[in-house]
């Protein structure tokens, strides 16, 4: 009976309406207001016009057109304009039922009040959102693990190695022979195996370094430029032709030597990342450098007749934005083309302000001559310029005299 009568009592509180200058509780008086009309559309798993009203720093924040509202002053905010229509607002929420006058008074209130957040207030992210995705983490090094079989470790690599075979119950295999461990190491670094000269040199090659100077060899080759930006290029989507029906050729393999050469000369992938995106932009900007950019010229060109132009150019854009979201963030920023991203925090509004950076790409043809194709274009220039100042001794007149003369021949003439 005691307790029939606490819960009694308790909801005669709850239902008693709030008296004229109380202070107005959010999360008791105007949360459930917002739940009901407003988070179908801004609340953490949709946020329309990039606006939230889940909570009050949300609420503080706003949305795409600014805050949503301002503190002490109903009558600037944008959601007391929002809910009742005013100043020619579309009147929210769209569909009914609408709040009701009692409703947006509280509303005011709250906000004439200084619109105070609750103590224990905590945004909830997005259901689903991946918070320990790898994408999102920074990199950090981890600890070397704890083994038991010490002497065969040689490099803190090797300790995470003989962690995992301990923990399966399994022991190291024996070192592979030497003519084993070159052909390994050139598959690996180069992609082809070694001659029988270079198998030969180093089993005879006794130093204790032998094998470090077989792998410094194989990377100073081109062909392990060759070999790993195999890898790069896929990323890059590199082909040598335009993709789509016609599928007819294209010529941007400086670019892809451009890849080999910066894996060969170690060029640091910051700077092989700065290149690829924005070499062009660099001060004093090097051929080199602006061949990089053939990164995002990989896109697949339509080339069919009748096809509308601007339509191929945006997907063009489209794609350099969904790439670099997949290169340089390890993320599927795709879906949010279309909507807000639903198992990652992209917005839609997010993903248009990446396309607005690619949208700004011109298309030039880029010339590449070799320096020998450059001495030979200056020769032949040279020789045109001789033979126009010769032409322009000539009589100007002659192409009217020309033309007198074979008006008085005769038809048969």
């Amino acid at each position: 009976m005691k307790v029939s009568l606490i819960v009694l009592a308790g909801c005669l509180i709850l239902a008693t309406p709030l008296r004229a200058g109380q202070e107005i509780d959010f999360t008791r008086a105007i949360k459930p207001i917002l739940t009901k009309h407003c988070y179908e559309c801004h609340a953490a798993q949709k946020q329309r016009s990039g606006l939230r009203l889940d909570s009050v720093a949300a609420i503080r924040k706003g949305g795409d057109s600014g805050p949503a509202i301002v503190p002490g002053k109903s009558g600037l905010s944008k959601l007391i304009k929002a809910v009742t229509g005013a100043e020619g607002t579309k009147q929210m929420p769209p569909k009914e039922p609408k709040l009701s006058s009692a409703q947006i008074n509280l509303l005011k209130r709250w906000i004439d009040q200084g619109a105070s957040a609750p103590l224990n207030e905590s945004t909830d992210p997005v259901p689903g959102v991946q918070k320990k995705h790898w994408a999102f983490l920074g990199p950090a090094r981890p600890a070397l693990p704890a083994v038991k079989g010490g002497a065969w470790v040689r490099n803190p690599i090797d300790r995470f190695i003989l962690a995992r075979l301990e923990k399966e119950g399994m022991a190291p295999a024996p070192e592979a022979d030497r003519a084993t461990l070159i052909r390994r190491v050139s598959l690996d670094l180069t992609g082809l195996p070694p001659t029988i000269e270079e198998v030969d040199q180093f089993l005879a090659d006794r130093r204790p370094d032998a094998y470090e100077r077989v792998v410094n060899q194989l990377l100073e080759t081109q062909h392990f430029g060759e070999r790993w930006g195999r890898h790069w290029l896929d990323l890059a989507r590199y082909a040598d032709s335009n993709g789509y029906s016609i599928d007819a050729p294209r010529s941007i393999w400086k670019y892809r030597d451009w890849v080999i050469a910066a894996l060969d000369r170690d060029l640091p992938f910051d700077q092989f990342v700065l290149e690829q995106l924005a070499g062009d932009l660099l001060p004093g900007a090097t051929q080199e450098q602006k061949i990089a950019t053939g990164f995002h010229r990989n896109t697949p060109i339509n080339e069919e007749g009748g096809i509308d132009l601007e339509q191929f150019r945006i997907e063009s854009v489209v794609d350099r934005v969904n790439t670099t979201g997949a290169v340089f963030l390890g993320l599927t920023v795709g879906c949010a083309q279309c909507h807000d991203h639903k198992y990652d925090p992209i917005s839609q509004r997010e993903y248009y302000e990446l396309f607005a950076f690619f949208n700004n790409c011109d298309e030039p043809v880029l010339e590449v001559p070799t320096p020998e194709q450059l001495q030979e274009r200056k020769r032949i220039r040279q020789e045109v310029s001789a033979v126009n100042k010769k032409l322009a001794l000539l009589d100007p007149t002659s192409d009217a005299k020309q033309m007198a003369w074979e008006k008085n021949l005769s038809h048969e003439a």
